[in-house]
This record gives C-alpha cells, structure tokens and sequence, in this order.
C-alpha cells in the first residue's frame, strides 16, 4: 500500500495566514500541520508517499519535508497541481503513476488525528473505503445518506448539505483501488469549477464498491479560523507541558 498526501490549494478561507506560507505548513502546536497526516500513514505502515502540492509557497515544503527520513519513509515524491483549485479529485488524479496499479490511503493534508487506519489498510482487497466521523457542523462537509434498513450501506454522498441526512461526515481520509483514476476521468466539474472527491465516491457506490469504517479517535480538519485554533489547542492540550496543560484547562474548560 503506498500513501497520498493532498497538500496543495490556495487556502483561501484563512488569509491572511497563508500569505505568508502554504495552508499546511502552519503550525499545529509544535510541528508544521502536514507532519501529522504523514505520521497517520506512516504509523499505518505506508513507507511510500507522495505529496501533492499547489500554489506560490510549494518550494516551502522540500526544505521542510526533506526526504522523509525523519518520518520513517523510505520514499518521498512530490508531485505539483497546477490548478490550485482545481479540487481534491484532480489533484489525486496526478498520483497515477505513482499508484502504479496498486491500492492507495489517501489523506488530506490539514487533518490532523490520533486515529489509528492500520487494520482497515491491512485488510483492504478492492473497491473503496471511506472514513466516517461524528461532527457538529456537518453541513461543512459531504456527508453520507445511509441505506434506512441497512446502515452499514451508503447510498449516496451529499457535498455539504443545507439538510444533512446524518451527522457523519466523510473524512479526508480514503482508500482506493485503482479504479480511482478512471472514475477521475469521468468527473465533470461541478458548479465551483472543481473535481469534486464526492463525485468519485459516488461512482463507487453506484458500482456497489463503497465501504465504510469509523475513525476513531480525534480528528480535525484544520481547514478554517476556528478548526485550526481548535487543533492547536487540543495538541497543545494532549502533548504540551504540565503547566501548559493546566493553563489550558484554567482559561478554558
């Protein structure tokens, strides 16, 4: 199983921030956000990965990255998307080569968890998996609209909607075979312009081929003002220091 990191965009919902630097170089508390997806797949036993970057700060993340080595990866590839904007779709379409046929984890750069994926990566045979968390505002992410007498089927995947039919959301974490980069092409863009990840999904529930687990643990996608004060303060909360902690604790809980 190799592994896919999507690290490129814009991050345009957090300027002024990411004037300065890529959106997932920022810092979630003592490391830069992109080290935690790489040690979600690296602690899932995904020693190749590939990093998928975009935007004017991309020569940030070599220096930062470097090879891998200091993550426990044996190989470290780069890849750039040239339509920053482009969606999640088209820039997972540029690990194809990569994949070289074989299934792949996917996660999104600015999800930061705990959760451990190895059995669901260990036990993977074909189709595709997709990770499910309870969350408070699930209209800010696609969300699955279960099977009524079968919940453990979904039948359709919403992208953001206004009525969501559960509050599960999908996670930026997946797992693909390589079936993946055919149901890319087939995506037209939607009404943002993008290739979106949830028409993906969707070809494989039509095909019958969707799965899906729940992450457990903590997870959070960065992705906002309020998600990435919220990740800070949970890291610094769980790996800061005793007197950090109870700071935290005092001006807060």
């Amino acid at each position: 199983m190799k592994g896919v990191v999507l690290a490129g965009g814009l991050g345009t919902r957090i300027y002024p921030l990411t004037y300065a630097t890529n959106k997932h170089l920022l810092p979630i508390y003592d490391k830069p956000m992109i080290y935690y997806p790489i040690q979600t797949l690296v602690n899932a036993g995904i020693k190749e990965i590939l990093v998928v970057v975009s935007g004017p700060h991309s020569g940030h993340f070599i220096p930062t990255l470097k090879n891998g080595k200091e993550f426990g990866v044996d190989h470290l590839e780069y890849a750039y998307q040239e339509k920053a904007d482009g969606g999640i779709a088209d820039a997972l379409k540029l690990a194809e080569d990569f994949s070289d046929n074989q299934p792949i984890t996917v996660i999104l750069g600015d999800n930061t968890t705990d959760a451990d994926i190895s059995e669901p990566v260990k036990n993977f045979k074909s189709g595709a998996v997709v990770f499910l968390k309870k969350v408070p505002d699930p209209h800010r992410f696609g969300i699955p609209k279960f099977d009524p007498k079968d919940n453990s089927r979904i039948m359709e995947i919403i992208e953001k909607p206004k009525n969501p039919p559960s509050d599960f959301a999908v996670t930026g974490v997946y797992i693909y075979d390589k079936n993946v980069f055919d149901y890319i092409r087939k995506c037209k863009p939607s009404d943002r312009g993008q290739l979106e990840i949830t028409d993906v999904n969707n070809f494989y529930v039509k095909e019958k081929k969707l799965s899906w687990t729940e992450l457990k643990g903590y997870w959070l996608d960065a992705g906002t003002h309020d998600s990435l004060f919220l990740a800070n303060l949970h890291w610094a909360n769980k790996k800061g220091t005793v007197f950090l902690k109870k700071m935290i604790k005092e001006l807060v809980y």
